[in-house]
C-alpha cells in the first residue's frame, strides 16, 4: 500500500502543468498518474481539490547560527529548519563561513555539519574562503568529497569576511578544476568605504542613511569585475542578492557571451524600497545591499517576470531588534541581515504576481515561473539530486497551496526566532497549506508536526555533471 496519495492536484513543474495524482512511498515519489487513472489504495489520502501542488522549496541562501564579529544570529538548525517547513521550504542551504582567522574553511564547514544534525528538513552547505594560502586547494578538495561543491566569497567587509581579488581569482580556478560553483557577494569595497567615510564625516551614518552609503554603482562595479574574472577563467559564477536591474543586466549580457553566470535576488528587494529608512522603525531593514529606490525595485521586478533572475532566496539572518537597536547611530557597527526563510514563498509569489499584473486566477505559465525560481533552478544550479521536480523517483518534498489565498504577516507569530519581519503588517499571498518533507506530512490543517532531527545532509554533485544528468529528466517530466 502506498504511504500517501495526493489526488486531484494541479501538478506544477517548471516545465509544465498537468492534472493528476501523486503517489508517495518510503520518502520518494513512487508515481505521477494522470487524473483519469484509477487511484490506488494508500495509508493517507489527500484530496488537493484542484489546488496547486509544487515541489518543496529550495532556499539556497540561509545563515544559521552565524557568528559575525561580536554578533551571533539567534537561531539554530532546529528553529530555522522548522521555520523553513512552515514556509514551504524543504531544503535549506547554509554557509560554513570562518568565524575568524583561527578557523579554516574546512573547519567552518565541518562545524556547520555537526550543528545541522538538529535540522528538521534537508540541509546542504556552501563553503567560504576569506584568504588564500597553500592549504586552500586541499581544503576545497576535502569539501568536494563532503558534497560541498560551492564556495562563497565577499567582495566587501574589509577586515572581516572580505576576500581580495587574488584570492577570488585563485578560488575561481580551483572551483573550475573541481567542477564547482562560486557564490559572490558583489559590492565594491573601495567605493563603499569611501562613501561611508564621507557620510560619517557629515554625521549622516545612522540607519536612516544606510541606502546612501552603499550606492547601486558599487554593486554593479563589483559584478562587472567578478564577471571579467569568471570569463577569463571560464568557470560558472552565481551572484547572491542582486538588488539592481543593472547588476542583473550585466549577468544577462555575460551569458550572451557564453559566460555561465547566474543572478539571485531576495523578496525584500522585490517588495520594499528605500522609503523604509524614513519609516518609524528603519532598523528593521538593516541589510546589505540596502533597499533601493522605488524605480529600481520596479525595474528589478520586470527582470524577475522576464526570466533574467534565476532564483529567489531569503538571505535569512536571524538577528532580533535588541541586537539591531544597539547601534542604530552607526551602520558600521550594526548587524546586517533579515529573517526571511519562513516568508520567502508568499513574499516571492506576491512579488511575481504583482509584477506580472495577474489577478486571483494565476495562469499555469506564471505558476511554472514561480516553481522555477522557488525550487527547480535552486536545485539545478546547486546540483541537488532528487530535488526541485515532481516526478517518479524524486524526493517526496511537496507543497500544496491556493494561489489566491492571502494572509496578513505578523512577525511575532512567525517561527524564525526573531521578533519581527520586514513584511510585518503586509498582506502576502501563496502561503503553504500542506507541506510534505521526505514523505512526511509536517504541516496540514491540524498544524505543524515536528518530525524531530530527521534532516539529511545532502551531498551535491559537480556543477556540470549535474546539468548533464538533468538534460533528459527535466524535459521529459510526467514520471521521468
Amino acid at each position: 500500500m502506498t504511504d500517501i496519495l495526493i489526488t486531484n492536484a494541479r501538478i506544477v513543474n517548471a516545465y509544465g502543468t498537468e492534472e493528476g495524482h501523486v503517489l508517495i512511498m518510503d520518502g520518494r515519489i513512487e508515481a505521477v498518474l494522470p487524473s483519469e487513472a484509477p487511484a490506488p489504495e494508500a495509508a493517507r489520502v489527500i484530496d488537493a481539490q484542484g489546488r496547486a501542488l509544487i515541489p518543496g522549496g529550495i532556499d539556497g541562501h540561509c545563515h544559521v547560527a552565524q557568528v559575525t564579529g561580536r554578533f551571533r544570529t539567534l537561531d539554530d538548525y532546529a528553529v530555522t529548519s522548522s521555520a523553513a517547513l512552515w514556509g514551504g521550504t524543504t531544503t535549506i542551504m547554509d554557509f560554513g563561513i570562518p568565524r575568524d582567522a583561527s578557523e579554516t574553511p574546512l573547519e567552518a564547514a565541518r562545524n556547520k555539519r555537526e550543528l545541522a544534525r538538529e535540522a528538521r528538513c534537508d540541509v546542504a552547505l556552501h563553503g567560504s574562503v576569506i584568504s588564500w594560502d597553500e592549504t586552500v586547494p586541499a581544503q576545497l578538495e576535502a569539501l568536494a568529497e563532503m558534497g560541498v561543491r560551492s564556495v562563497k566569497m565577499y567582495m566587501t567587509n574589509r577586515g572581516g569576511t572580505m576576500s581580495d581579488n587574488d584570492t577570488v581569482l585563485k578560488v575561481l580556478k580551483e572551483m573550475k578544476r573541481l567542477d564547482g560553483l562560486t557564490y559572490i557577494h558583489a559590492e565594491h569595497d573601495a567605493i563603499i568605504m569611501d562613501c561611508t567615510e564621507d557620510h560619517a564625516e557629515k554625521g549622516e551614518i545612522g540607519i536612516e542613511h544606510l541606502h546612501e552609503t552603499r550606492p547601486e554603482l558599487a554593486e554593479e562595479a563589483s559584478v562587472r569585475e567578478v564577471l571579467a574574472m569568471a570569463e577569463y577563467i571560464g568557470t560558472p559564477v552565481y551572484f547572491v542578492h542582486q538588488s539592481t536591474p543593472g547588476a542583473v543586466d550585466l549577468v544577462t549580457e555575460a551569458q550572451r557571451r557564453g559566460v555561465e553566470a547566474y543572478s539571485e535576488t531576495c523578496p525584500h528587494y522585490l517588495l520594499l524600497d528605500d522609503g523604509v529608512y524614513a519609516s518609524r522603525f528603519p532598523e528593521w531593514f538593516a541589510c546589505c545591499p540596502p533597499m533601493r529606490s522605488a524605480e529600481t525595485v520596479a525595474a528589478l521586478r520586470e527582470r524577475l517576470v522576464a526570466g533574467s533572475v534565476h532564483t529567489v532566496s531569503s538571505d535569512h539572518s536571524c538577528y532580533d531588534l535588541t541586537q539591531k537597536r544597539e547601534r542604530t547611530d552607526d551602520v558600521r557597527q550594526m548587524p546586517h541581515g533579515l529573517p526571511g526563510v519562513e516568508t520567502r514563498m508568499p513574499a516571492a509569489f506576491t512579488a511575481l504576481v504583482e509584477a506580472a499584473g495577474e489577478g486571483l486566477a494565476v495562469s499555469d505559465g506564471l505558476l511554472e515561473r514561480f516553481v522555477d525560481l522557488f525550487a527547480a533552478s535552486p536545485a539545478r544550479l546547486n546540483a541537488l539530486p532528487g530535488k526541485g521536480v515532481i516526478a517518479e523517483g524524486m524526493d517526496a518534498d511537496l507543497v500544496l497551496f491556493d494561489p489566491a489565498e492571502s494572509r496578513l504577516v505578523d512577525g511575532a507569530s512567525l517561527h524564525m526566532g526573531a521578533d519581527f519581519s520586514p513584511f510585518d503588517g503586509r498582506s502576502l499571498r501563496g502561503w503553504p497549506e500542506i507541506v510534505i518533507s521526505a514523505g512526511r506530512v509536517v504541516l496540514d490543517d491540524d498544524g505543524f508536526h515536528d518530525p524531530g532531527p530527521v534532516g539529511r545532509l545532502v551531498a551535491r554533485a559537480g556543477f556540470h555533471e549535474h546539468q548533464e544528468s538533468l538534460a533528459v529528466p527535466a524535459l521529459a517530466g510526467k514520471g521521468a
